[in-house]
């Protein structure tokens, strides 16, 4: 068994964390420093680690992990997304005090598995690493201060993923039995045509509910809105963003052997429409926020099929940058979500309304990240559909992309009407908790409105480094 650790150090670093989180929740969760306080300066420095550990390229563990561009980039995009939902979990309210060690502890595991899941090239290591991220999930979904809609989030979370769950192994068996191999650079060999391959093409399909799954893709979608409303908004900013990243690297390692035109690739084409129109004419009913951001997530995934299905490098590209671009949009969101309901409650429309007067930061950010999640410029948003249109036009699904541009055109109203319940509505709910307007919130809705504004203005750097990742994938 060939082991560097020079390859893989974002990963150890993360398990650092894991291994003192584990310590600490060993002894009495209420004594000790307060993780909520070590955890997000540990978190940024798995940033650098992760910087550090970029430029690394190799095969591991008997050539079933690899680490090269494609990895590396959505290992960093991990160790950012995992510090901005620590740093807002810090303060989370609905959190008793003697189980945020183990809270922070299930948090890093899954984020660990998301690490291992993007350098995974073997399919049963690629499942493996799904249920180590998916099974810490399944036990923060439901820690919400005795909460009956968190317990009920939970099981449903438990139920849909230990169905998926299933379908995916069940799935692998026939691609292994179909293709005799279960390596994703043999695979690609390998034919996966309906006429050639009946039983492999059925066991992809099956396997790849497991990512739909985490991506929240139809018709895998039904826990998504239940599952954000019934847990805490900060537990649901973490699944919420970081598992679509994993979702998203494994469809884009995958992707390299569905080309246009097989059957399984206009499977896919088909379940980005859905999804992405029943997403959002969805989300257009929904009073609560976290179910508009839920019904949202389940439109976005759709959005990301328009690149996997295009077949080339720019295509891969394309949904990895969006898939980096969504995690930032969605961090804003739920940024201000969290902040907003200082007391942990779930926000309503009409809880919005006024933010302007008072918090009017917070109410901005709000305002860049509806913006940005419609697609308009000069937000992440825009740029990063502007890339799936761009590389998946010509390439066999058109009317894809035409659904793409009208399904945008449905999401204006309500992500904007976020937007106006915070600027134009004054009636303020008596009772509420008044919106948390301490440095640590105001700094934190500033610098994650920097980023998707000045992604939206200078996305070449990213997006040369996803195109480096794609053109690794497509030999």
């Amino acid at each position: 068994m060939n082991l560097h650790p020079a390859l893989i150090i974002p990963e150890l670093f993360q398990f650092l964390l894991i291994l003192a989180l584990f310590l600490q929740s060993m002894g009495d969760g209420a004594k000790g420093p307060r993780p909520g306080r070590w955890v997000p300066l540990f978190a940024a420095l798995g940033i650098v680690a992760a910087v550090a550990g970029f430029p690394a390229r190799g095969l591991l563990f008997h050539d079933v992990y690899q680490v090269d561009a494609l990895s590396q980039f959505f290992k960093l995009a991990i160790a950012i997304g995992f510090f901005v939902t620590v740093s807002n979990a810090s303060r989370q309210p609905t959190l008793p005090e003697n189980k945020r060690s183990d809270y922070f502890l299930f948090l890093a595991l899954s984020a660990e598995g998301l690490m291992l899941l993007s350098s995974s090239t073997e399919l049963f290591t690629l499942y493996l690493a799904l249920e180590l991220s998916s099974y810490s999930l399944y036990t923060v979904i439901s820690l919400r201060a005795r909460d009956k809609g968190a317990a009920e989030a939970g099981i449903k979370y438990i139920l849909f993923g230990a169905v998926a769950t299933a379908l995916a192994l069940y799935g692998l068996s026939y691609v292994l039995a179909g293709q005799h191999t279960t390596y994703i650079a043999e695979l690609t060999g390998k034919s996966w045509t309906w006429a050639n391959s009946p039983q492999a093409v059925i066991g992809l399909a099956l396997f790849l509910g497991g990512m739909f799954y985490k991506l929240a893709l139809f018709p895998f979608h039904f826990w998504c809105p239940d599952v954000y409303q019934g847990t805490s908004n900060e537990t649901a900013t973490f699944a919420a963003t970081l598992p679509k990243l994993g979702a998203v690297v494994v469809l884009v390692r995958l992707s390299a052997f569905l080309t246009p035109g097989l059957e399984i690739t206009t499977l896919l084409a088909w379940l980005g429409a859905i999804s992405m129109t029943l997403g959002n004419l969805s989300a257009l009913a929904q009073k609560d926020v976290k179910r508009i951001l839920g019904f949202s997530s389940v439109a976005h995934a759709g959005y990301v099929m328009v690149g996997l299905v295009s077949g080339t490098a720019e295509g891969m590209a394309a949904a990895a940058f969006y898939a980096l671009a969504y995690v930032a949009m969605n961090l804003l969101a739920f940024w201000v979500v969290s902040r907003v309901a200082s007391d942990g409650r779930n926000l309503k429309l009409d809880d919005l309304n006024g933010l302007y007067k008072r918090a009017p930061v917070l109410a901005f950010a709000l305002a860049v990240g509806a913006f940005a999640l419609v697609g308009l410029p000069p937000s992440v948003g825009f740029i990063g559909k502007l890339f799936l249109i761009t590389s998946a036009w010509n390439h066999g699904y058109n009317w894809l992309v035409i659904t793409l541009a009208v399904n945008s055109a449905f999401a204006i109203y309500y992500y904007l009407s976020l937007v106006r319940h915070a600027y134009t509505e004054e009636t303020v709910a008596a009772g509420s908790a008044e919106p948390d307007t301490s440095a640590f919130s105001l700094v934190g809705a500033g610098i994650l409105s920097a980023v998707v504004l000045i992604l939206g203005l200078l996305p070449s750097p990213v997006f040369d480094l996803a195109i480096a990742a794609g053109q690794g994938v497509i030999r």
